[in-house]
């Protein structure tokens, strides 16, 4: 069988893509063409991409030859749409109410993929603002789950985790404000990882827009995929608020040589008494297991995480923090929205409320703060806690209701996840367990600061012995 050309040659990993570049088996214009054929084919029914750039991407293409060393070699790639820049692509927020902003410049991280051979395929749908755990808009629609159409794929990054989960390309982007990348990719069936706080630049935009909370990371279909992204997202640019160093050993090199013995924690609760649905939780059991097998040291036991004020803090601030970002995207789009193009339940949400005084916005994170010390000072030296994921699973599409603020739908999705945004520890959602029907269950591994290295290695064990599910 003659692989370019094919839905086969999308269902290849990035590594695998790449290597087939760079050894003039296929041509780089060929994966481009490859890609868009799938968009073409797949996207209507699971709206996924809200953009492509399809001359752009062939043209780029063409400068690509066989020989071509570079880790990501003609590789396609997915971004999502939000915030971020990507040179000469409308960038929409998921919302009719800001006009397109056009830049000409890429964001850092995006810059640093393209350098490293990926090439911009398209943009991908996201709730507007990114405020919801579905991917849902009214002036694009929802984006579906590939696995089963009438269920969401999750948000905000769910057109980045469906497009990969559809098999429309093998490596994408996303971002992380309480779990963005995480829920998507549990509920797709792909692997999400949120990097530390400081290990991939906002520039060259962005200051300190959400405090450190949000983070872009990669989303893939391999443990090596994810670390071949993140070596090349990660890094310092100049002005960073945040920059937590560089990491102990590529992390390449941590999925080729993962961790002999660590310890492994296991919680299968939820803070504050949040319910854990029973499928996420036997996901979590199973993972426990195979890392004992593995000959790692498990035991059962949670972080100091049950804080009554947490709620209210986290409130507080990611109120005041989207208020401020309506201000930024402003900027960016160089004028002022149109309130009366804005979905109902953010306009209610960030205008609608009061404007959260500084004083409270800078009390909550100093909140926010104090939860996390006490997490870290808990936190076993070089050990990896293993959660559910999500503490349900999918929702059908339009079974979230959209109403303002941090509903208790949200919270059901972002219970387990937004904690390390708030900590800036880096966190893992990987496609370990489905259920009898074949929905995907994530389950997420989170480590020390700085330590996305556990992480990955762990997810290579895992890849190996166990692999992932629902199969590709």
């Amino acid at each position: 069988m003659q692989i370019a050309a094919t839905p086969e040659l999308m269902r290849l990993s990035a590594v695998e893509q790449a290597a087939l570049v760079r050894s003039g088996e296929v041509a780089a214009r060929e994966l481009v063409e490859a890609a868009l054929s799938q968009i073409e084919r797949l996207n209507p029914s699971v709206n996924a991409f809200v953009s492509t750039c399809g001359d752009r991407a062939l043209s780029d293409a063409e400068a690509v030859r066989s020989g071509d060393t570079r880790p990501l070699s003609g590789v396609p790639l997915a971004c999502k749409d939000l915030l971020g820049a990507v040179d000469g692509l409308p960038t929409t927020h998921g919302s009719a109410a800001f006009g397109d902003w056009m830049p000409t410049h890429d964001t850092a991280h995006v810059r640093r993929l393209r350098d490293a051979g990926a090439i911009v395929i398209g943009r991908t749908n996201t709730p507007e603002l990114g405020l919801r755990p579905v991917t849902e808009n009214e002036r694009f629609g929802p984006t579906r789950n590939p696995w089963r159409t009438t269920l969401s794929a999750g948000g905000s990054s769910g057109g980045s985790a469906a497009a990969l989960a559809a098999g429309m390309v093998a490596l994408a982007e996303g971002s992380d404000l309480g779990g963005s990348i995480r829920i998507p990719a549990s509920c797709c069936g792909v692997i999400g990882l949120k990097p530390s706080r400081g290990r991939v630049s906002i520039g060259p935009d962005f200051g300190d827009v959400t405090g450190g909370a949000a983070t872009d990371g990669p989303l893939a279909r391999t443990a090596l995929d994810a670390a071949v992204a993140l070596d090349a997202m990660a890094g310092y640019e100049p002005g960073d608020h945040y920059w937590i160093g560089s990491p102990p050993t590529s992390f390449t090199d941590a999925v080729a040589n993962p961790p002999a013995r660590i310890r492994i924690r296991i919680a299968l609760n939820s803070p504050l008494a949040v319910p854990v649905d029973e499928q996420p939780r036997i996901a979590a059991e199973r993972t426990a297991v195979a890392l004992a097998e593995l000959g790692h040291e498990v035991d059962e036991g949670a972080p100091d995480w049950d804080d009554n004020g947490f709620p209210d803090a986290w409130a507080t601030f990611a109120t005041g923090a989207l208020q401020h970002l309506i201000r930024v995207v402003e900027r960016l789009h160089g004028g002022p929205l149109d309130p009366d193009l804005l979905e109902p339940a953010t306009r209610a949400w960030i205008l609608g409320t009061a404007p959260v005084a500084l004083v409270d916005y800078l009390e909550s994170r100093e909140r926010l703060v104090e939860f996390s010390r006490r997490i870290m000072r808990s936190w076993p030296a070089d050990s990896v806690l293993v959660t559910p994921t999500l503490t349900r699973l999918p929702a059908p599409v339009g079974g979230i209701r959209s109403g303002g603020g941090v509903t208790d739908d949200a919270v059901r999705f972002s219970a387990l996840v937004r904690i390390w945004n708030v900590t800036g520890q880096p966190a893992i959602s990987l496609p370990l367990h489905e259920t009898p029907d074949g929905i995907p269950v994530g389950v997420q591994l989170i480590a020390p600061p700085g330590r996305e290295d556990l992480l990955l290695g762990l997810a290579a064990q895992l890849e190996q012995r166990v692999g992932w599910h629902p199969q590709l």
